[in-house]
Formats: C-alpha cells, structure tokens, sequence
C-alpha cells in the first residue's frame, strides 16, 4: 500500500506542475524587417486632467516596450507612433424616477496614426474610446482619480490589439 500512494502521489505531483504557456505577445510584427519604434507624446487638446497626458505615454510606450522586442528610438523608427488625447468628456447615464441621473460615465478619446515604415498596409490612423461608469454622487474631480488608470489602461489595450496584435 505505501508504495501505490508514493506512486500515485509521485504522479499527480508531475500533473499539477506541468503547464502550458501561450503568449500573444508583438502578434504581427516581422522582427526580420522591424527592430524599432519611436512613439511621440500624446498632447492633452482638452482643458481637463493635467496629469493625463504623461500617464497615457508612460503606459503606452510601456506597453510597446514590454510586450514587444522593438527597441525604441528618438527618430527615424520602422514603426511610428503619434497621436493626442481629444475628448475627456463626462455624460449623465441612468435617470431615476425623480429624473436625476444616478451614474454618470467619464469617457477618453485618443486619436492614433500607426505608421510601420517597413511593411506597407499596416498603418492605422483611428479614434480609441474607452469609458468607466461612477455614481453621480461623486463628482468628477472625485472620481477620475481612480477612473482615469482604468480607461488609459483600456485605450492602451485597444491601441496595441489595432496596431501590432493584429486582433
């Protein structure tokens, strides 16, 4: 009996530890032809949230360089990134009985020109949006803190998926 359990024990030992990994990581970059990126700052064209625009281009170019293995560059880079951030914007969402809305919605707009300088058909100029939600109890000022992070993490998703994932 010790030795069946030593063996059974032996076994499932081995199972739980074996894994397998897929990462979707720089999807449809040809590392052949591309080895660079420069990405310019994001200026905020909106009179709302200072801090935004170098928290955009931190996670942005974090992103970039994180999950790819291009090397980034003051000019001259097969693939370019420039774009700014245009709309910061807040709308009341649902109405209550007494006709005061209870959720407000807080959404972010950047507009992205993707250029990759070494495979023609890849570029992409488009507008990203992403959104959060918060109670209209709080007010902006109270709530973008926390929000912001969020949405930036949300545009920067979508940026990388549109441009180099190729999803």
């Amino acid at each position: 009996m010790g030795w069946s359990k030593w063996i059974i024990s032996c076994a499932l030992l081995f199972l739980v530890s074996c894994s397998i990994s897929y990462k979707l990581e720089g999807g449809s970059i040809n590392y052949d032809l591309t080895k660079t990126i420069h990405i310019s700052d994001f200026p905020n064209r909106t009179p709302f949230y200072s801090p935004l625009s170098a928290m955009f281009n931190l996670a942005l170019r974090k992103r970039f360089v994180e999950q790819t293995r291009l090397k980034e560059v003051g000019s001259n880079a097969d693939i370019e990134i420039e774009g700014e951030i245009n709309n910061f914007s807040v709308t009341n969402m649902a109405v209550k009985s007494d006709a005061y809305a209870s959720q407000a919605s807080l959404t972010i707009t950047v507009r992205v020109q993707y250029t990759n300088n070494k495979e023609s058909g890849k570029n992409v100029d488009q507008t990203f949006s992403a959104n959060r939600e918060f109670p209209s109890t709080q007010t902006v000022d109270e709530a973008q803190d926390q929000l912001v992070p969020q949405i930036i993490s949300d545009l920067v998703d979508q940026i990388y998926n549109s441009t180099v994932a190729n999803w």
